[in-house]
């Protein structure tokens, strides 16, 4: 919850720029100029000026389960006194892992960790996370089901109607059409290089992998349109005037998860939501604009769905890893005074 030691001050501008990069972040500087109000050339600039700055970064992975099956443990973890940094640091450099950040409350950090192939897989991977120096202590519950995972929590700034009820199907996940047969090698090198620059111009691309723009073009299009990718757009809250990140566990009767889910999937607040094996469990990760904010739809929105027995809760201090990218101002504002040591 500190604020991104940036070079200068996020401007409203800048702040409509990043939030048109989270609904589209391939969108064009034109159509994101029309929705900021400003010059397509001063968009261009300060677009640019923030991609660089490191503000905001778009990169395009696989979508979660395309290229085979996969199971997903969240899992929470208690470090030794003084390990939470290096502990994640591990975290971050393992290719299961989707999500990380330290948090406050009960437990140091959370993470997201994918594994694919059969149960033997699972235990090689999570022993072997588990043994990461510093760990003391490690709890893992299976996802069975993601209601929601998505990158656009801040056009709550400007959309007067992002916390109206409407139809709850449109908030779900799209069903994963795609396979991995929809893959080959040259996809597959288009892939990396949209990771690290989701922007990256398909002439950029052609050029680097010997191929032409057409072709990159055409193979990025059937990828996309198969539902072969996601678009991974990630920016600080702090940037857009947000200081309440905060992870829910919450308890529901078992009668009653997949309507409460339904229900707060309508948020866009509601960043991301999945159901747990362990305890009739929704994790749920809420990005608000204030303490005060959260406290409201605590209690006028979660208390009062029928079905949810309580909850536990953490504040996010800094998100470190996000749809499987590093984010790349987490060590500088560590650096400008997160608070990181032991909580217990």
């Amino acid at each position: 919850m500190s604020s991104v030691p940036l070079g200068r001050e996020v401007t409203e501008l800048d702040r409509r720029i990043v939030v048109a990069l989270q609904q589209d972040g391939r969108a064009s500087w034109t159509s994101i100029a029309e929705f900021a109000g400003a010059s397509v050339s001063t968009v261009t600039r300060r677009g640019q000026q923030l991609l660089a700055e490191g503000v905001v970064r778009v990169g395009i992975v696989p979508t979660l389960g395309s290229e085979g099956h996969v199971e997903t443990f969240f899992v929470r973890i208690n470090c030794t006194p003084g390990s939470q940094l290096s502990v994640a640091e591990k975290l971050i450099e393992s290719p299961y892992v989707r999500f990380v950040t330290l948090v406050t409350g009960k437990f140091d950090i959370f993470a997201e960790v994918v594994i694919p192939g059969d149960s033997a897989t699972y235990a090689h991977v999570l022993t072997e996370l588990q043994a990461i120096p510093g760990v003391e202590r490690w709890r893992s519950d299976l996802m069975m089901h993601n209601y929601k995972v998505s990158f656009d929590w801040g056009r709550q700034l400007y959309d007067a109607h992002a916390d109206a009820t409407s139809d709850p199907s449109g908030y779900m996940p799209a069903p994963n059409t795609c396979d991995p047969t929809h893959f080959d090698e040259a996809d597959r090198a288009i892939v990396r290089e949209l990771r690290e620059n989701g922007r990256a111009s398909f002439l950029s691309i052609g050029a680097k992998l010997d191929m032409n723009e057409s072709s990159v073009r055409r193979r990025y299009e059937r990828m996309k349109n198969a539902g072969c990718l996601t678009t991974v757009t990630m920016v600080p809250a702090s940037a857009l005037g947000m200081s309440a990140e905060t992870l829910l566990m919450l308890r529901v009767e078992p009668s009653r998860i997949a309507a409460v889910a339904q229900t707060l999937a309508q948020h866009v607040s509601v960043r991301f939501l999945a159901a747990a094996l362990d305890e009739n469990s929704l994790y749920c990760e809420i990005i608000l604009p204030s303490t005060e904010s959260l406290h409201d739809f605590m209690t006028g929105t979660i208390a009062h769905l029928k079905g949810v027995r309580g909850w536990n809760a953490s504040m996010e201090l800094v998100f470190m890893k996000r749809g499987f990218i590093e984010t790349p101002w987490w060590r500088a504002q560590v650096a400008a005074g997160v608070p990181v040591a032991a909580k217990r």
